[in-house]
């Protein structure tokens, strides 16, 4: 198991947030959470990033507890973070957006690879690398956040909302590239609104209301799931 969250608890001062959460992800899985606004997904990867302190409970990752480590060192031990609304730097360029994803790493020779092949899987952001991020497109403003995140090298990618404003042909987009870094190998929790595309990604899915879990399963049974139809599909 790569991450395993058990019993967390989490509070904004006397509101409780996340109540007793606890969720496995395996390796080189996509696993979604899905679910309204205020159900807690986004402080689920808060918490696993290390940016929100639990009041009780214990994160897992790759066999070592992390929940009382700094970001940093969670960053560097493999979990990199696509932060939802993008969180890219404006007035830098495209190119120093993503070498901030690679601050933590010392194979300066690798990380150059890395930045070639994110420009090889990212054509927009190669063509605008000298401009300044704040000129893009949302959509190339959320490729950039993620080649950002890549620039980690991470064994796990916590994506919250990446579809989230982007027309429907950018969409599709980020779905491709989301296929294609689990391809990679590299593992994904996957916060998302947008139900259809996130369970049609996913192998593995958890549903959250005010801050619990409320279903869990495999993402195929999920999408045919009555209740989840009703409540997220629209069907």
């Amino acid at each position: 198991m790569l991450l395993e969250l058990k019993d967390l608890i989490v509070s904004y001062g006397p509101v409780q947030v996340l109540r007793n959460i606890s969720m496995q992800v395996r390796k080189a899985q996509v696993v979604t959470i899905i679910g309204a606004n205020g159900a807690g997904k986004s402080t689920t990867l808060r918490s696993i990033s290390g940016l929100v302190n639990l009041k009780s409970g214990s994160i897992h990752f790759d066999g070592q507890r992390i929940n009382d480590l700094p970001a940093n060192k969670i960053v560097s031990m493999g979990i990199s973070h696509v932060p939802e609304g993008r969180r890219i730097f404006p007035d830098m360029t495209v190119e120093e957006n993503l070498r901030t994803g690679a601050f933590l790493r010392k194979d300066k020779t690798e990380v150059e690879k890395n930045l070639k092949d994110i420009f090889n899987q990212f054509p927009i952001l190669r063509n605008r690398r000298s401009k300044n991020a704040k000129t893009l497109s949302g959509g190339e403003q959320q490729m950039l956040a993620i080649g950002r995140a890549l620039m980690a090298k991470p064994k796990m990618l916590l994506m919250d909302e990446p579809s989230m404003g982007l027309a429907p042909v950018i969409v599709d987009e980020i779905r491709k590239i989301i296929e294609q870094i689990r391809e990679n190998g590299v593992t994904i929790l996957l916060v998302e609104q947008n139900a259809e595309l996130a369970l049609n990604l996913a192998n593995y899915a958890y549903v959250l209301e005010n801050g619990q879990i409320v279903l869990e399963g495999p993402a195929e049974e999920l999408h045919d799931n009555e209740q989840v139809k009703a409540a997220y599909l629209g069907i």
